[in-house]
């Protein structure tokens, strides 16, 4: 038995469906010990990468008070403590016009150094997922879950590991209760990655892909999946592959970006096809048209800083399922950007595209879908730095965008400039933006070595009756 045929073995003796699947695995950390497990969790030379599971020092001087106050309007923001020592934690904020900016509440993880990642809320807007990108590096728990029924009164649930895979990415809900998340690396961070699911009790279930086509198909051909895109209504996936996350930690020299896109058939959870844009250096992001007939999404290729576009029922020159075609060059400006991150509006009229050490908020007219506008200024030095993270409000007129993408200090190769910043930029009746208003998590978390916010979920109580969530 070759190394292949061995691999694919494991693989599938260990994802093998159950009838009854067992709850995930959950890592216990190290007990808080005073004056014995803070002197450990900071005594290791930077050049390790490796890291104890200590758990986070303790606050010594919380600076804020729990408000009282109830805005319309809230944002859930999922933050690393500066020092990666204090816990990393869900900060909620007032987004209100009269109280913006106003604290509300800090849910701390029981753990720090995850490099919180990507945020989404269930279906049902009562639960929050957040995945820790770096939490590999201390064997500690990637998956954390928080109890938002009472969204003014936010509260820890529980975290877990997927057994196959690390280095949490994206993340969608499920209709009928759960999630699904894309891991780009193995338990290990290198490729292969996973799609996982949990069922309607959070529970993990599934990594995919399980059968042996899809799982020759990763094992072939790079699989490090971080964007993720569900048509529900079309029974259809789409999974971009970013980078091979072990490459991004020394002693790599170089990252080794991927350049495809899986395409997957959502009741059977398996690959259709393989996508590839040509020396794409990196298909960070891809999201799905909304009320495209196509079913059309965008996807974002980071080296070439372009914007392509996806059609999943066309067929290519040999018949396979699945094209891939340049949409939009977004200029000098946006390549080699390390991360390009895209969100669209719900009647499916404008694209906004962050490229971060471009710092740049990019804004495309798609109304016309085969004769997309630029509604920007390519050339203009917008005042941000370090964007990525953007989503539209549920109003569908503002749009936030968090000012950090990763520092991985002295063991990575990937340390981006950031301001550390939740920007609140209005969306004008044309589609173009408005900077006028932000948080800023460094002055807000000083005790904490600053804060580093990288993803958000907004909730908007405008109309109690119909209450939204993105």
């Amino acid at each position: 038995m070759d190394f292949k045929q061995l691999s694919i073995a494991l693989l599938l003796g260990v994802t093998a469906a159950s009838p009854n699947p067992k709850p995930q695995v959950s890592i216990p950390s190290i007990p808080s010990i005073p004056g014995v497990t803070e002197p450990l969790g900071t005594s290791l030379p930077p050049g390790i990468i490796l890291q104890p599971p200590t758990p986070p020092l303790p606050d010594p001087d919380p600076n804020y008070t729990p408000s009282e106050i109830k805005p319309k309007k809230i944002g859930f923001f999922f933050a690393g403590a500066g020092d990666n020592e204090h816990a990393d934690f869900l900060a909620s904020y007032s987004l209100d016009d009269d109280t913006f900016g106003t604290l509300l509440r800090v849910v701390d993880l029981p753990t720090s150094g995850n490099s919180p990642h990507h945020l989404g809320a269930s279906h049902d807007g009562t639960v929050l997922w957040g995945g820790g990108l770096l939490s590999l590096l201390k064997t500690q728990n990637t998956g954390y879950y928080f109890d938002v029924s009472d969204v003014y009164n936010p509260a820890y649930k529980k975290s877990d590991i997927a057994t196959l895979s690390s280095i949490a990415d994206e993340v969608r809900a499920k209709p009928d209760g759960g999630f699904f998340f894309t891991y780009m690396g193995s338990a290990v961070g290198t490729s292969p990655g996973r799609l996982v699911e949990t069922d309607a009790n959070y529970n993990i279930i599934h990594p995919y892909p399980e059968d042996v086509p899809g799982v020759l198909s990763v094992l072939d051909q790079q699989f490090d999946p971080h964007g993720l895109s569900i048509d529900w209504d079309k029974n259809i996936i789409l999974t971009s592959d970013f980078v091979s996350p072990i490459t991004i930690l020394k002693p790599s020299v170089e990252i080794v970006h991927a350049n495809t896109l899986r395409l997957w058939d959502l009741p059977s959870r398996t690959i259709i096809n393989t996508i590839t844009i040509p020396n794409g250096g990196g298909i960070q992001d891809v999201k799905f048209i909304p009320g495209n007939p196509d079913s059309a999404a965008l996807a974002t290729a980071v080296h070439l800083g372009q914007v392509w576009i996806i059609y999943p029922f066309k067929k290519d020159a040999n018949g396979n399922q699945g094209t891939a075609e340049l949409y939009y060059d977004l200029g000098d400006k946006a390549r080699d950007t390390v991360a390009i991150f895209s969100d669209i509006t719900e009647d499916g009229k404008y694209a906004y595209f962050t490229y971060t050490t471009g710092n740049h908020v990019a804004t495309l007219d798609i109304s016309d879908i085969n004769n997309p506008k630029r509604l920007d200024d390519p050339d203009e030095d917008q005042p941000i730095t370090g964007p990525h993270y953007v989503k539209v409000t549920p109003d569908q007129q503002h749009l936030v965008v968090t000012d950090y993408f990763l520092q991985t200090g002295d063991i990575g190769l990937i340390n981006t400039p950031a301001d550390y910043k939740a920007q609140y930029i209005d969306i004008n009746p044309d589609g173009s933006l408005s900077f006028n208003r932000s948080i800023d998590f460094q002055k807000d978390f000083e005790n904490r070595g600053g804060a580093k916010p990288h993803s958000s979920v907004i909730y908007d109580f405008s109309d109690p009756a119909n209450p939204k969530w993105l």
